[in-house]
């Protein structure tokens, strides 16, 4: 483990890192392939936590219908997916934004620390997930499943989108890249960033130290690496 520094932009995964749906997205998907192909498919036997959105319908359009799906049918699988989104993720029981997660997110931005997204998720739905907490105004770059099924290539776009801003390219230690998964670990590691694990989704404090992260927290109300109170 690292010593931490003081971070001057911070990227963070969503799902099970800042909020949690409820399953939303789950059910958009089910909808999906229900309105396309008359099918009750449960994503969950397809894919695992991490995978890009477009990688989540390609898997599962093969493992359901045994064949590679057309680019149109894949086009056509992820805007039926954003269309029924917004419905789910408003009226999921489920949904809720993460412990400290509130008061974490305008701590930083007063320190003056940019603050963005690097998600598996496309574009579009990163941004009707975190709009039911009113948490978008908080985040000024990002990088996600639309860029690319690459973790490591996203956020690597996400830091180079905060560059851009910002003026002037970042040195690796000053970039946080924050996430529930051994994949964001990977991804920030790829991308030559601080990897920070939080262990509030499906993997323990410990999975995340042996998956290499260089600092691991139990959630948003411990304090956080490299920022004062």
């Amino acid at each position: 483990m690292i010593k931490p520094l003081t971070p001057l932009a911070i990227a963070f995964d969503i799902d099970e890192t800042l909020i949690t749906t409820g399953g939303a997205g789950a059910k958009a998907w089910r909808k999906s392939f229900k309105a396309l192909w008359n099918l009750d498919v449960d994503i969950s036997q397809f894919t695992e936590v991490g995978m890009t959105d477009p990688v989540v319908a390609k898997t599962t359009f093969e493992g359901v219908l045994k064949r590679t799906p057309a680019p149109q049918e894949l086009a056509s699988l992820m805007h039926s997916y954003l269309e029924f989104l917004p419905k789910e993720v408003s009226e999921s029981p489920g949904y809720r934004v993460l412990p400290g997660v509130e008061e974490l997110l305008p701590r930083l931005i007063k320190l003056k620390i940019m603050l963005g997204i690097t998600s598996g998720t496309l574009e579009a739905a990163a941004h009707i997930k975190l709009a039911r907490a009113k948490l978008n105004g908080y985040f000024s770059f990002g990088g996600f499943g639309s860029d690319s099924n690459d973790r490591g290539e996203l956020t690597r776009a996400a830091i180079g989108r905060a560059e851009l801003i910002r003026g002037k390219a970042f040195e690796p230690s000053q970039v946080y890249v924050i996430g529930d998964t051994p994949k964001d670990i990977a991804a920030a590691h790829a991308a030559q960033a601080i990897g920070i694990g939080v262990a509030t989704g499906q993997y323990s404090v410990e999975e995340l130290q042996k998956s290499g992260a260089d600092y691991v927290l139990k959630n948003f109300l411990e304090p956080f690496p490299g920022v004062k109170r």
